[in-house]
């Protein structure tokens, strides 16, 4: 998702200039990079696309194998996942050589196809991680609710909700262009050269889409988790009082409600490195329109890699947090998933 191109707006000095397209007028000034440079950023580049493949196409795998992770967080998380396997499979290429070579390569179309893609996958994981918070509220904060109003039919409006409405959102968005309306004789003419895949918000359009797209979710999902964290800690203080005096069905509820707890932290820390991840992204969104987009070329690079290393996070989270994930991990690895029965294998105790 970048927003600017670094040859656009501050090229770098050097004696003899270079183009994308040489032998074309109009084309887009690149920025050169030592080779021993450019080897570098592919293989950093490669090595982040590799982690979130395969990272998340893991998470996939366990959810959907084994039929003891078949709960509806389980559902979520296992979407979100192909989520980030779909940022990694076929943005972050993309991504990747436009980065290290300083020029787009694969024309406008896919620019636009690019572009889209690129914004609904990341609006797409805030639609998940609200929906993964609201679960979990109801899990921790309200249980005897929790069967009757998280059923499969509001896990399936949930999952359409999150891929729809982002897709919506971001492909209506590029191919209206109503985001440079207002900035089409200033900054725009500047950047729409041969070899740019750029996104130039009018300031109020970042502004607005920003704002309704990162921050308003944001702050909602640290509300959220602020309220499970108290409900949490008061359960926790309870239950350590009740501890001499429980039977046995009281302990086996206790268990149960730490587990929510657990899982709740668990994903309160996906969602703390979501927004660790992509804020310094979307606050330079935000500030680029006003200023002519005046930052420098590699600070814009290395923002929305950031964002993107986040794809990659999320299953090293779980495989820190999730015991059944480190299990599920082992059994995959070792081929024992091939076995049969394998998907009925238990991960974890009930």
């Amino acid at each position: 998702m970048n927003f600017t191109n670094g040859s656009n707006f501050n090229s770098m000095s050097l004696t003899e200039k270079q183009f994308c397209y040489k032998s074309l007028s109009g084309s887009c000034e690149m920025l050169v990079r030592p080779l021993s440079i450019q080897f570098l950023m592919f293989m950093l580049t490669g090595m982040a696309v590799m982690a979130t493949v395969s990272g998340n196409l893991l998470v996939i795998t366990a959810i959907a194998h084994f039929k003891q992770l078949h709960t509806s967080t389980n559902y979520l998380i296992l979407s979100l996942a192909v989520c980030d396997f779909f940022m990694g499979a076929f943005v972050m290429p993309c991504s990747a050589v436009r980065t290290v070579l300083g020029c787009w390569y694969l024309g406008d179309f896919m620019c636009k196809i690019h572009t889209s893609t690129d914004l609904m996958l990341t609006i797409c994981s805030i639609f998940h991680l609200s929906f993964i918070s609201i679960d979990r509220y109801f899990a921790v904060c309200n249980p005897l609710m929790y069967r009757s109003i998280i059923s499969s039919v509001t896990i399936l409006i949930m999952l359409t909700t999150s891929w729809v409405l982002p897709a919506i959102f971001a492909f209506g968005l590029i191919y209206s262009e109503v985001y440079m309306r207002g900035f089409e004789d200033s900054v725009v003419p500047q950047v729409m050269c041969l070899g740019s895949c750029t996104l130039v918000f009018s300031p109020e359009a970042s502004l607005i889409s920003t704002i309704l797209a990162f921050f308003l979710p944001g702050l909602i999902l640290l509300c959220i988790y602020l309220k499970i964290y108290t409900v949490a800690r008061k359960q926790a203080r309870a239950i350590k009082q009740m501890t001499k005096q429980l039977d046995t069905d009281a302990a086996n509820e206790s268990r149960v409600s730490r587990q929510e707890r657990k899982g709740a932290k668990t994903l309160a820390v996906v969602v703390g490195v979501f927004l660790t991840c992509w804020t310094p992204f979307f606050l330079c969104n935000i500030i680029g329109p006003f200023t002519g987009y005046s930052a420098p070329p590699l600070l814009y690079d290395a923002l929305f890699w950031f964002g993107y290393f986040n794809s990659a996070c999320n299953p090293v989270v779980y495989a820190f947090f999730y015991s059944w994930f480190r299990k599920a991990l082992k059994i995959i690895i070792c081929g024992e998933i091939f076995y049969s029965n394998s998907c009925q294998m238990r991960l974890y105790m009930e």
